[in-house]
């Protein structure tokens, strides 16, 4: 009688550590993908700069600097490899953006440029990507805290070594949106 209790308790619990680890491992797969996509996001905008950089060149040859430190940022993006790193790295970009866009609002020929104009929209369509993919890696990142930090999922998680996510935050400064203003 005590074997079956004992192979029921057991068998129970092998069961059990076996749900939670599957629902661990979907969580970090889910992660993974979703950054993957948050990732592909931030390359196309980055990929992008360097043509809007040259565009805004052809304009404002005296504001060498803040181009210089936009593809600067740019390639410190590149090179970063950890989500918290390329956060960062992504918050810097936006800031130089910003300081990008109020030298363009001194360029009123360039703000009726076709290409830039382009290069805008396409800038704009990325950047709702962006929030879409932050928005979808942040809440399988919640959900898999969930998992991680509840009972019983904390037992288990901490015995097979599995962790709460890190949420991909903006920066405050990334919170506001990068306008430009059109000279009449």
């Amino acid at each position: 009688m005590l074997f079956w209790i004992i192979s029921i308790v057991l068998s129970l619990l092998i069961i059990t550590t076996v749900i939670y680890f599957n629902i661990f491992i979907r969580y970090r797969n889910r992660i993974k993908n979703a950054w993957s996509d948050i990732d592909v996001q931030l390359k196309q905008r980055y990929d992008l700069i360097p043509n809007l950089v040259e565009v805004v060149k052809q304009y404002a040859k005296y504001e060498s600097n803040t181009l210089e430190e936009i593809t600067r940022k740019r390639s410190e993006y590149l090179n970063t490899t950890e989500i918290e790193q390329k956060a960062v790295s992504g918050s810097n970009v936006t800031k130089a953006m910003k300081n990008l866009f109020a030298i363009i609002e001194n360029y009123p020929e360039l703000l009726a440029d076709k290409s830039f104009i382009n290069l805008q929209n396409q800038l704009v369509s990325i950047e709702d990507s962006i929030q879409m993919a932050r928005r979808y890696y942040n809440a399988v990142v919640r959900d898999n805290n969930i998992a991680v930090e509840s009972f019983p999922g904390i037992v288990f998680s901490r015995f097979m070594g599995f962790r709460a996510g890190s949420f991909f935050e903006m920066d405050t400064l990334e919170k506001e949106v990068i306008m430009v203003k059109l000279k009449a």
